[in-house]
């Protein structure tokens, strides 16, 4: 399957130690399926960093996904779990970390660091919390490489 990375700059190599952490995912290397979504992410990039837009294209095994070869989680939807392992990894008070490999699901809403201090102030409800991290511009899905060997079965075209 062809994957996508949107960015300010071409992907050389992939470096996880320049990735940022507390993301939805933790710290990883993220993808899309979507070229679309892999050039909103280069847009923002540009925006925050500047540079340029640039769209990097990679090959993966898809079968990689569940044959045991990696650790993989998968979330398939808007849920509880998903939720809660979004606000482990987002939490910059915590010391959240993971053991998988590839982690794959929808992308939390933009605005989630409010979310976050609303739910742990008590002003929200988890299941408000929930409500309120869904990505609101619809379902979208990423993937977060979030360790060397999964990052070595990217084959970048």
């Amino acid at each position: 399957m062809k994957l996508f990375h949107g960015s300010n700059q071409y992907i050389q190599s992939i470096d996880l130690s320049k990735s940022k952490p507390f993301k939805d995912f933790g710290q990883a290397f993220y993808l899309s399926e979507e070229i679309e979504q892999a050039q909103k992410m280069a847009e923002a990039k540009v925006i925050q960093f500047g540079g340029d837009v640039s769209i990097t294209e990679f090959d993966f095994n898809k079968n990689l996904l569940s044959n045991n070869q990696l650790n993989v989680k998968i979330f398939n939807s808007y849920n509880k779990e998903w939720a809660e392992f979004i606000f482990n990894n987002r939490d910059e008070n915590q010391k959240f970390t993971h053991s998988y490999d590839i982690v794959y699901g929808p992308i939390a809403d933009d605005y989630i660091g409010l979310q976050i201090r609303d739910f742990k102030r008590n002003n929200i409800t988890f299941e408000q919390f929930l409500n309120k991290i869904q990505y609101h511009k619809g379902i979208t899905f990423q993937y977060a490489f979030c360790t060397k060997k999964a990052i070595e079965k990217l084959i970048r075209v």
